[in-house]
Order: C-alpha cells, then structure tokens, then sequence
C-alpha cells in the first residue's frame, strides 16, 4: 500500500463498483451552481480573481472580507498552514483526515499524534500544553463525531494556532458547533464546497482567521491557485438560495444517515453515532474486501491513526440505494464479518 496518509475514499472507487466510499452528495447541483460554473469557465481566458468569492463568503458567515482567505480546496489550506511557520510541536487529533497530517510532514515538521479512544470525543487536556499547532476536523472525518464548540474554543491559548476543519458542517442542520463566527487571533477554521455541492472536480475551499493570520497565508499562497470555475461556485456557494438548499440537503442527509444507522443496529453492526454524510462503522477485519467481491466500495478505515482493519467509513446515500449494501452485508454472514 501506497503512503496511508495519501489514501482517499477516491481511490476506491472504480468500475462495476457501487461506490459508498466518496462523501459526495447523491444528488444532482442546482440549477443555479451549474450556470456559475459554466459563467466561471467563460471566465477562462483572463487570470482569475478571488476577491468577489472572498467577499461574498465573508457576508455570508458575518466576517470582514480581510478574514476570508479562498484557496484550491481544503487540501491547499493545510499546506499553507504547514508551511506558516517553523512548528515546534504540531499535534493533530486523531483518527481524522490525513491530509493535515501529511502535508505537515511533507513540510518537515515533526507531528505529535493525539489518537482518542472510542468513542472519539475530544478532551482538551490530551493536547500536549506545549503544542504551538493543533489541527482537529468537526465534525471529524471519519467518525462523524460532532465536538462541542466549547470543547475546541478550550485549546485557544496564547502563543497556539488551533486549526478547525469544518469541510463537513455543512451537513449539519443549522450548522451547530461551528466557529466560523468565533474570533480569536489563535483560530482558524477551514471550509470546504467540495463534498455538499457535488464538486470535487473544482478545488474550492476557503479558511476564516484573523486578518492578520489571513495577510500571512495570503503572502504563502502561489499566485492564481483559485481557479476562476472555483472562484464562481464560491460566490454562488453562498447566497441565499444556496444556505437554503444547504440546510434542505443537511436535513435529507440526517434523515438518509439515521435510515443506514437503523439498519446497522438491526443487524448488529457496531457502529458510531454520527452527524456527518458518513458512517463509520465496524464490520470485521475482511469485510472491506468481500464487499469489493460484491461489488460494493466503502472507504477502508486503517489508514486513519488510531483505527485497524475491522472499521470501514460508510458514504450515507438515499435508502434507496442504502439497500444495495445492507443486502450484500446480511449475505456475506457474521462468519464474514467477524
């Protein structure tokens, strides 16, 4: 296997597999996304420009347009903090997405792992007191545990950057917990369009701090990173016909996602309570690749720290398509999935 903190759900996708390993929305764009993108691409012959985007992501989370930084997706902001400053003792929380981790790593910095035991939640007083940079997802990717805001605004300190990846509070109804809104000079929150609006083709992230935080990434960031397709689903992304079909989307997900947890609690499957588009869930050690047999693709779990080879991370779909999977899980049979 290839580097596990470079391994992601995409790879496992591939032909004549139902995929329920990517957290895509399933669910067509709207309308009005598709028409900014195909303006974003009319758009291509000039160099592009973020500050529209900037401008309308800072009115839609009640922030000053100088503390809204776009970037190339998610993945580009946690380089840019990677390579911020000489990191003395970086801590990322663990199990979450490892891009984070990996692009601290491909920084040169040395990265203290704080891996929480089940069921997950995050207690302030594991994080070493001496750690300048702690980067903890919410909710977390992969076990879709929802941290208190409390529990996150408790790591601020003086002399610590603390790193808040909210690509999926979007799909939490009325987005409870996040810290978009929160200021402190020790804070900064990423987001990403990625997942709830059906684009991982577009690299369109964008992260909160402040301003002067903002001017420091801004000053790292490779000129023109924002592709101008990107730039206009950032400002489509977020007005008010899209916070509406957000919070619709973030409801339907709820009720998709509690329909796949039923189901794995009626068939016994231990599993975590989440309140993202996933599910992780602990299905056996060869599951992962009888599933694929079947032709089923979930996300393989042991390449996140501090999981093994039993967890797998189930993409929530409608119940529809759910079936196809819950089927192939009751005939693969406990001996199966032990």
């Amino acid at each position: 296997m290839d580097d596990p903190l470079r391994h992601h759900g995409d790879v496992e996708v591939g032909a004549g597999l139902v995929d329920f390993a990517v957290n895509v929305y399933a669910g067509p764009r709207p309308p009005w996304l598709d028409a900014a993108l195909h303006q974003g691409l009319d758009q291509a012959g000039s160099y592009p420009s973020a500050s529209a985007a900037e401008t309308a992501i800072a009115a839609r989370h009640g922030r000053h347009p100088t503390e809204v930084l776009a970037t190339a997706g998610a993945a580009e902001a946690f380089s840019l903090v990677a390579r911020l400053r000489p990191w003395r003792r970086p801590v990322v929380v663990h199990p979450q997405f490892t891009e984070p981790h990996a692009a601290l790593l491909q920084a040169g910095r040395a990265v203290t792992e704080v891996v929480l035991p089940e069921p997950f939640e995050l207690d302030p007083g594991t994080v070493p007191d001496d750690a300048d940079l702690v980067v903890v997802g919410n909710p977390t990717n992969p076990t879709g545990v929802l941290h208190p805001a409390p529990a996150l605004t408790a790591l601020l300190r003086p002399g610590r950057l603390v790193v808040v990846d909210e690509a999926f509070m979007d799909a939490v109804p009325g987005e409870v917990a996040t810290l978009t809104g929160h200021r402190d000079p020790g804070l900064l929150v990423i987001r990403s369009l990625t997942k709830h609006w059906g684009i991982p083709g577009v690299r369109a992230g964008y992260l909160l701090a402040d301003a002067a935080l903002v001017a420091e990434l801004r000053a790292g960031q490779v000129p023109w990173s924002v592709a101008s397709t990107a730039a206009a689903a950032m400002v489509a992304c977020s007005g008010d016909a899209a916070v509406t079909e957000a919070q619709r989307r973030a409801v339907q997900i709820g009720e998709w996602r509690r329909d796949l947890e039923q189901s794995l609690s009626t068939m016994g499957i231990h599993h975590i309570p989440s309140q993202a588009s996933f599910v992780l869930a602990e299905v056996g050690d060869r599951a992962h690749a009888v599933l694929r047999r079947a032709g089923i693709a979930v996300r393989r779990a042991d390449t996140f720290p501090g999981l093994g080879p039993s967890w797998v991370r189930i993409a929530v779909r409608p119940p529809e398509q759910t079936r196809s999977l819950l089927d192939a899980l009751s005939a693969l049979g406990p001996d199966a999935l032990g």
